[in-house]
């Protein structure tokens, strides 16, 4: 593979081939060394779940999940069990054996179960009923999930968890791991965080007592391996001792990162977090010039004329619009500069509204543009922060929302 980002899929030879216009890059090493940049700031006793949920944020699930198992991660997180199933086979595929756990994040329905005993998937349970559906399957590893505050899933302390624990040893089901949600990782030193902590510790002393002694004990996001007061108010260490105290070993969860990006910490300066500048962005989003023109001043661009050449310039049509992903927040106006691309490693600003297969870019100050040039949408130049702060949200939105075409 050409190039310093060893292990990369995709490009432009791949696209012309079968006629695409648009396509992904995915850099291998650039993931497997972000998954390394997470373990290292998680420390030596956390254990890491490399969340591939979401077709691994937008990245491509069977690839992304072979590449971080190669690269050590022992858990795969996944939203679904047809994931789930995905996944189990790709690893097969690539000669990675069944050492591997896939945790199903999002809840499962009686029809899945068969899937899950199949593949050998671990499903997260909160529901009595849950436990009703794998009641055939004795022996069945479970991770519990605990409802501290975050108000989605989980079991509720006190009578609620009580019940659950009830039918889980009614049922035989062992429960690998106990796990819990917190909802403000990314704000340095939350209360909310500490408070969730607190009930989650309750949690874990009730699961000793009830006599269930699980594998994992784990919590927390790539936010908070990042925070840099994580560990005064709970975080990795607090996590570790938690886990211990219950026999088991402590992990955190962790997506956003794998891929390259990890929300700011409120509260604290930019440059203060454990991890964020280890990252690389793992995914280059391109396109290639379909046409490029001449406008003359007063002509517009695009629809309800939004933009007028304020002088004579020289634009590129790109064959890519909002049906791909390319957020129609990203449209310039004269009124208000929009988004931009690298094109020939030079930005050129997005005028007119971004439509759903097409966009119309600045290219008057770039010499030498002509039809089929590779335009970078999203990689070095131009990021998913970039474009998420223009649209009003978050990174996560940005990469998911890149469309298989």
């Amino acid at each position: 593979m050409r190039g310093t980002d060893a292990g990369k899929w995709g490009g432009r030879g791949f696209a012309g081939a079968v006629g695409l216009k648009v396509w992904v890059e995915v850099s291998e090493e650039r993931l497997a060394g972000n998954l390394r940049a997470v373990r290292e700031a998680a420390g030596a006793e956390t254990e890491v779940l490399a969340v591939v949920k979401a077709n691994a944020y937008g990245h491509g699930l069977e690839r992304c999940s072979a590449v971080l198992a190669r690269a050590g991660a022992r858990w795969l997180g996944v939203t679904c069990v047809h994931e789930g199933a995905r996944v189990r086979v790709a690893l097969a595929a690539a000669g990675i054996g069944d050492g591997i756990g896939i945790l199903v994040m999002c809840g499962f329905l009686p029809e899945d179960v068969g899937a899950l005993v199949e593949q050998g998937l671990t499903p997260v349970v909160w529901t009595r009923e849950q436990v009703g559906w794998l009641g055939e399957h004795a022996g069945m590893r479970v991770h519990m999930e605990v409802d501290t505050g975050m108000g989605r899933q989980g079991v509720r302390p006190g009578a609620e968890l009580e019940e659950l624990f009830d039918a889980l040893k009614g049922a035989g089901l062992v429960v690998d791991g106990v796990f819990t949600h917190l909802c403000e990782s990314e704000v340095a030193g939350s209360e909310l965080t500490r408070e969730q902590e607190r009930r989650f510790e309750g949690v874990v002393a009730q699961v000793w007592k009830r006599g269930l002694r699980p594998a994992w004990v784990h919590a927390g996001n790539s936010s908070f391996v990042d925070n840099p007061v994580g560990d005064s108010v709970g975080g990795s260490r607090w996590l570790v001792a938690l886990a211990k105290s219950a026999g088991a070993r402590a992990m955190v969860r962790s997506g956003l990162a794998l891929y390259g990006y990890c929300l700011q910490i409120e509260g604290e300066k930019p440059a203060a977090g454990k991890v964020r500048d280890a990252l690389r962005p793992v995914m280059t989003w391109k396109t290639r010039v379909l046409a490029v023109r001449e406008l003359a001043q007063g002509e517009t661009v695009g629809y309800g004329a939004t933009f007028e050449a304020p002088g004579a310039m020289r634009v590129a049509l790109l064959p890519v619009g909002y049906a791909d992903g390319l957020r129609r927040e990203l449209s310039g106006s004269n009124a208000r500069p929009g988004g931009w691309v690298m094109v020939h490693g030079r930005k050129a600003p997005i005028v007119g509204r971004v439509s759903m297969n097409l966009t119309v870019v600045d290219v008057t100050g770039i010499g030498g543009v002509s039809a089929g040039d590779e335009v970078v949408l999203l990689g070095d130049g131009v990021t998913a922060e970039d474009h998420a702060r223009l649209a009003g949200t978050i990174p996560y939105e940005i990469l998911c929302g890149v469309r298989e075409r």
